[in-house]
């Protein structure tokens, strides 16, 4: 069995590799967008609509204002301009424009599926449909397969500009139906700039717009080399009001280098950035093989300056795919109201065929930075995350564990479906409830489920309620202070609470099954912390409390355990212990005592043991008091008693209105 030593190793070198330059990054330089709802829109068919081969038999010089001209031919500008009267509408029937010409425009529409790199607007003309339909073939600056560097580039600058452009007539959703092509994300581009800005080199998202793909849609990252530490594929910078739809974005973690040594793990490219987003919404979006993770969330600026602090506000990722994430699939380091709901995560931060899992390795990294003052002692928030839900979610596989909060308010996981394990440290108001924990690979069951850390001054009024546990080496651990463990369900796990360097904290209306210790602390203090109606069967201890409140400083400590249910004959034991008060409970098994100090059992209803005695002391005890307790005659061995007294000094227990039944 592993103790909280053990754990609490664990968790220091999960926090030591979670540390890393994410958020420095992120706050630094670029800006994001955000986005809203929009309903469902038509499927985009995979070939292009413009069919008609026959030239038209008209030409536009003899257009008359407010006309409409039905494209079923081929119209050929012949590379002229061509000035339109007022209000002239061009629409689709399957015909095209050609010729490398100009339409200006003095008012007017035309049809999507009109526009192409041969066609050049001017003038005050707006999309006939705020949907415009994107296929690659009608855009000369975009290169779809396997292609170079410089191709990769031109396509991000491509893809980008016609979402501006179409924007700029009207368009607020732009379809991509079968798609498949590379970009280039890791080389500064903006004129005279030796800097990379990740969320600027990306392909920008802009505001009040909608980006719609289908299944048949591909977005690649072009590899980096090992000097490119950063990237993102799409971003969301400085903007908002933004839907991001479907499609599959890949990462470059297994075609990409990396730089040798400890910077490795740190190195890669995201592939979606929301840096200063508002009112964002990713909807079943594919993340595949990302090399610094799929999806980064944060700000711009530092929240302590508010003449430059731009935070992301308003957020759902939802129905979305994680696949083979490298370091995480989910990097939230600034913002508030983020939603995380109905998502799939699969195997995060392990190795793969050519890279390894970088650091972190958690599905989900809840981590903002923040530091103390050297010389005052303050605490300044360079960056904060509150407000966040996380819902509904199916994990399997992560390396590190399926959801960390390190740093960050008000964080609810709720109702999730989580294979690993999950880990919260320096935080307040957060919950952890009625979540599905369920050990399956051999990776995690030899692990823990939940781990409270000791948080500090800063981790207060956190919640782990009605969460069902199972198949653990250990369910849940907690060295935190003011978090209240109840209503929880294990069964089939070694250990099933473990805790220590606790205060003010409940673990109540718990019910707990297990092959060993089903309670445990050990080789540490508690202070004002009440077990109360727990139902309780362990396999080896109900309750094994060890070398706990056992040094001077903790005398005046105490641990409240009352009106609950231990089943079957397994012991209660208290080994070099202090500071206890059992009372009211019931238990099919004995009672143990040995070493203890400051103890009192009183009014329990029913002490059943069969093969051990109803309470038994031992060593050198001191300050026990067994009070109106009622114990039932053991059934076992004659040589078992109600109160078996073996302690070296017996005159330190009082025993008084026990009944033996």
């Amino acid at each position: 069995m592993k103790n909280l030593i053990y754990y609490l190793l664990i968790l220091m070198i999960t926090l030591v590799t979670s540390c890393n330059n994410e958020s420095v990054d992120e706050v630094i330089p670029p800006d994001t967008p955000t986005g809203e709802e929009n309903p469902d829109v038509p499927v985009i068919p995979d070939v292009v609509p413009n069919v008609v081969t026959t030239p038209c038999d008209f030409d536009l010089s003899n257009v008359t204002a407010n006309s409409t001209i039905v494209l079923n031919c081929v119209l050929d500008l012949k590379g002229e301009t061509i000035n339109l009267p007022e209000n002239v509408n061009f629409e689709f029937e399957g015909g095209d424009i050609i010729g490398k010409g100009k339409l200006v425009f003095k008012g007017g529409t035309i049809d999507g599926r009109l526009l192409s790199s041969k066609l050049e607007l001017e003038g005050d003309v707006q999309l006939k449909d705020p949907i415009f339909q994107f296929f690659a073939s009608r855009w000369e600056g975009i290169v779809e397969g396997t292609t170079t560097s410089d191709i990769a580039q031109e396509n991000n600058f491509e893809l980008e500009r016609l979402m501006e452009y179409t924007k700029s007539y009207g368009a607020k959703t732009f379809q991509i139906g079968k798609f498949d092509a590379f970009f280039q994300i890791h080389y500064p581009t903006r004129e005279f700039s030796i800097v990379h800005h990740k969320a600027i080199e990306a392909v920008n998202i802009p505001s009040d717009f909608n980006l719609v793909m289908s299944d048949d849609t591909h977005l690649r990252v072009f590899p980096g080399v090992a000097e490119n530490e950063r990237g993102a594929l799409l971003a969301v910078r400085d903007a908002e009001n933004i839907m991001i739809k479907g499609g599959n974005l890949h990462g470059d973690r297994d075609e990409r280098a990396y730089p040798p040594g400890e910077l490795a793990g740190q190195f890669g490219s995201h592939t979606l950035l929301i840096n200063a987003g508002r009112n964002v919404t990713v909807d079943g979006v594919r993340f595949v093989d990302g090399s610094s993770g799929s999806l980064n969330i944060n700000s711009i600026g530092f929240s302590f300056n508010p003449n430059t602090y731009n935070p992301t506000t308003n957020v759902t990722v939802k129905n979305c795919i994680f696949e083979n994430s490298r370091r995480m699939s989910i990097a939230l380091t600034e913002g508030r109201d983020i939603k995380i709901l109905n998502n799939t995560f699969t195997n995060t931060g392990n190795p793969s065929t050519n890279s390894d899992g970088g650091e972190v390795g958690y599905a989900i990294n809840i981590e903002a930075t923040r530091r103390r003052d050297p010389d005052t002692g303050e605490l300044k928030e360079f960056e904060r995350v509150f407000d966040v839900l996380i819902k509904g979610n199916t994990e399997t596989g992560s390396r590190g564990g399926c959801v960390s909060i390190t740093i960050g308010q008000d964080v609810t996981v709720e109702e999730n479906n989580f294979e690993t394990q999950l880990v919260f440290t320096h935080t307040n108001g957060t919950k952890i409830i009625n979540n599905t924990f369920k050990a399956l690979s051999p990776e995690a069951k030899d692990r823990f489920a939940i781990f409270a850390a000791d948080g500090g001054e800063t981790a207060f009024n956190n919640l782990i309620s009605g969460n069902t546990i199972s198949g653990y080496d250990l369910a849940i651990a907690t060295n935190a202070d003011d978090t209240d463990i109840t209503n929880n369900t294990i069964t089939d796990c070694a250990i099933g609470l473990q805790f220590g360097k606790s205060k003010n904290s409940e673990f109540n209306d718990n019910n707990i099954t297990t092959s060993g210790n089903a309670i445990s602390a050990t080789n540490s203090f508690v202070e004002n912390v009440s077990l109360k109606r727990n139902t309780v069967n362990g396999g080896r201890f109900h309750v094994y409390f060890a070398q706990l409140n056992n040094k001077p400083e903790h005398s005046a400590f105490r641990v409240t355990l009352e009106e609950n249910t231990f089943v079957t004959s397994k012991a209660v034991n208290f080994t070099n212990t202090s500071g206890i008060i059992f009372r009211n409970n019931t238990v099919d098994g004995g009672l143990q005592i040995g070493d203890g100090s400051n103890i009192e059992v009183s009014g329990n209803t029913k002490i059943s043991p069969t093969d051990s005695d109803g309470i038994r002391l031992f060593g050198d005890n001191s300050a026990i008091t067994l009070v109106n307790n009622t114990i039932f005659e053991p059934t076992g061995a004659a040589r078992f008693v109600c109160i078996n007294n073996n302690s070296t000094n017996p005159g330190a227990v009082t025993d008084t209105g026990n009944t033996c039944n």
